[in-house]
């Protein structure tokens, strides 16, 4: 009998009540995620439960090699049954970490298996749940229709073609998928080879011949009415902290010849070319009703050594301990100030800044659209119960918790879907509590309809994705086709 029972992190009758009531009927819209749009366009077969489980899933590397399995096993090429007996192994080793949660709820809501996971069951969990990926059902467009994926959000590049985006349009997929505009590498100058590599794809992909400033700027908005004519609302950045260093366009056309010559740039020259940019980003956004986000201060590929080896994404991260306040507030101010600033989702990787976000948002807000300045949910290292209720205390403390868009998966996997559940579970839990306890009024309507608007009214509301529409009945399971 496997622990993960209809009770699973409700501690109290009404939580239970309320997540089964109002949380668990809705379905879901997955704004941030990292799938690939080839493997959904393809409705890619997995052909065993490594290829769905393990493969590119950077948070079960990492506790494989906490674990003292070998990289070989990670990122190597081991036969796929020998890296899942890997991650076999190391399932009772990650109790008290988020691992250990996501693991069974998958095993349990993709394929049924109760087993916890270890070296002795991994045999006939590996025999059943390849049984079931072989039947097809299971497929990328089958997980979607599964879980009730109304809608996602891709993240895409803007020298993306956006072909697969444009195949997925013409199917008769009812999950409305939507890329995502994450121009990070425009800001990547500290390499000017690699740099002047991906402005030659951005020109190819605009059409445009990029000379001059002027050039590429004018085919990094082409490229942003072409994410927009193909559904995108919403752009993206990953960055260590905002860039606000004051640059003129004629500093940043000098910054960028010398980039197209060749020249390696000092830091600061850096700097100000990515505060120019952010600067022309937020404006493009604001210009189509777009939401920015800004995912901050994680600090990445932090082992050079195994970097070089295996490249960047591969479990090499940590949290970043940049000071986020003064430069997200410029940032802000800026286009504030210039009646430029967008709609806006920022995501704190530090919960020693969660309140330097909750409050800082609160100083931004206004206008007609409610819950404009959103504080995004327990991003990466954050979104594990302990970070996931830090976030969801520290907005209802400085904001309205009753307005936030709710959670994402942020994720790569297939296999990810149960992330919104397991943050629902921990809503209701926290909210149902607080009912049992006084500190919230016995009103189920008041709190159920707050939760049912968290889980995906609010988000479908905000983002304003085409053919994306609320529930009229947030209570009840809203029917599979969402076309116009």
């Amino acid at each position: 009998m496997g622990f993960i029972t209809e009770a699973f992190l409700l501690h109290s009758k009404t939580a239970k009540h309320l997540y089964s009531a109002y949380a668990s009927p809705q379905p879901i819209l997955d704004y941030h995620c990292h799938l690939s749009p080839r493997d959904i366009a393809d409705d890619r077969r997995f052909r065993n439960l490594f290829e769905i489980c393990l493969e590119g899933d950077h948070y079960k590397w990492r506790a494989m090699r906490a674990n003292g399995v070998p990289e070989h096993y990670c990122t190597g090429s081991a036969d796929p049954y020998e890296k899942f007996l890997a991650w076999a192994k190391t399932v009772p080793k990650t109790l008290r970490n988020v691992l250990y949660h996501w693991t069974h709820l998958e095993l349990r809501r993709y394929f049924g298996l109760e087993y916890l996971l270890d070296e002795g069951t991994a045999s006939k969990v590996w025999e059943q749940a390849n049984e079931q990926l072989s039947s097809g059902e299971l497929g990328a467009q089958g997980i979607l229709k599964k879980f009730r994926v109304r809608a996602l959000c891709t993240t895409d590049d803007p020298t993306d073609s956006l072909e697969s985006h444009k195949k997925i349009r013409k199917s008769n997929l009812v999950t409305q998928v939507f890329p995502t505009f994450r121009p990070d590498k425009a800001l990547r100058t500290e390499d000017s080879a690699r740099f002047n590599e991906w402005t030659d794809k951005l020109a190819a992909s605009a059409n445009v011949d990029i000379v001059r400033l002027g050039d590429f700027l004018s085919a990094l908005r082409r490229r942003h009415d072409d994410f927009h004519e193909c559904g995108c609302r919403l752009s993206d950045h990953g960055l260590d902290y905002c860039y606000v260093e004051p640059c003129a366009e004629d500093e940043a056309e000098s910054i960028f010849d010398a980039l197209r010559a060749g020249k390696e740039l000092e830091s600061s020259q850096s700097a100000r070319f990515a505060s120019f940019l952010m600067f022309f980003f937020g404006d493009l956004d604001a210009q189509k009703g777009w939401a920015k986000q800004l995912h901050l201060g994680a600090y990445r590929n932090a082992n050079s050594r195994m970097g070089k080896l295996l490249g960047q994404d591969v479990g090499f991260d940590s949290v970043g301990d940049w000071s986020q306040a003064k430069s997200l507030a410029a940032y802000l101010d800026r286009l504030d100030s210039a009646g430029m600033l967008p709609k806006m989702i920022v995501y704190n990787s530090h919960p020693n800044n969660n309140y330097v976000f909750a409050t800082m948002i609160g100083s931004f807000q206004g206008g007609t659209i409610p819950g404009k300045m959103q504080f995004g949910s327990g991003w990466w290292f954050l979104d594990q119960k302990e970070g996931v209720e830090w976030q969801l205390n520290a907005l209802s403390n400085c904001g309205l918790l009753s307005r936030f868009v709710g959670m994402v998966t942020d994720s790569r996997s297939f296999m990810s879907y149960p992330r919104h559940e397991y943050f629902r579970r921990i809503l209701c839990n926290l909210l149902g509590g607080e009912m049992e306890s006084g500190q919230l009024p016995d009103d189920e309507d008041l709190i159920g309809t707050m939760i049912a608007n968290i889980c995906f009214d609010n988000a479908a509301n905000y983002l304003a994705l085409p053919a994306v529409l609320p529930n009229s009945e947030p209570s009840k399971v809203p029917p599979d086709n969402c076309r116009k």
